[in-house]
């Protein structure tokens, strides 16, 4: 084989490579939209699919943080390129109705312009003793900015203590645009810390860990193709 064939052969192969994955990821979103749009329809009939706030999945360190169904999985993707950075937890009620507590104790940061979101570092990580994570919980407000987060954590709030099942705030549909709110559900992620004693950019799938571990779930997009994950018996 020449060398111009070889080349272009290890150029296809990592065409249909990345086709496939591109696919999968696609793929197993979508199909889990299926189950999102059934569940929201009528959250009554499809129970079995949701878990309790406050339920520990078998020895996993943290609880359950609201009640819900987990719709979306950390590194889901939605359009080619997009990773989803944690998990999505859809309630099926109304906004301002279904609480959400903390999975874990730590001390909580409300920045000034947070609406919808508080950040809870935790020293020492559960999984890994003496690596320090944050914990992000987010769209507790409605489409308008209006905040469903407890009134013991207003804007500014800095390092305060909360226990394993504190209640935090509310689930809501806030996306920061009024014309375009997102399905009521909690965003919530286990972020990087970057250090020197502050959480990395959670926007990026890179600065977040697989929440699988923590909550004893199968919350992993790349290991779990299309199903809703719930705590095994």
């Amino acid at each position: 084989m020449t060398t111009q064939k070889a080349l272009l052969v290890i150029i296809m192969g990592i065409l249909v490579g990345l086709g496939f994955y591109t696919y999968r990821q696609v793929h197993s979103s979508a199909a889990r939209t299926q189950f999102v749009w059934t569940f929201l329809n009528n959250p009554l009939e499809n129970t079995e699919l949701t878990i309790k706030a406050g339920t520990r999945c078998g020895n996993a360190p943290f609880i359950f943080p609201t009640d819900g169904m987990v719709g979306y999985l950390w590194d889901d993707s939605f359009n080619p390129g997009q990773r989803h950075q944690g998990i999505d937890i859809f309630s099926g009620t109304d906004v301002g109705v279904t609480p959400v507590i903390a999975a874990s104790s730590g001390y909580l940061t409300r920045m000034p312009d947070w609406k919808s979101s508080v950040i809870v570092r935790i020293p020492s990580d559960p999984l890994k003793a003496g690596r320090q994570i944050w914990v992000y919980y987010t769209h507790m407000a409605d489409s308008d900015g209006n905040s469903f987060i407890s009134a013991d954590f207003p804007p500014g709030t800095h390092e305060q203590y909360v226990e394993t099942g504190a209640f935090l705030g509310y689930q809501g549909n806030y996306s920061g645009d009024p014309n375009s709110p997102v399905g009521v559900h909690l965003h919530f992620s286990i972020v990087h810390d970057d250090g020197n004693g502050h959480y990395k950019n959670e926007l990026k799938i890179e600065n977040t860990y697989d929440p699988s571990p923590y909550l004893g779930l199968r919350l992993n997009a790349n290991e779990n193709t299309d199903q809703i994950p719930v705590c095994e018996p």
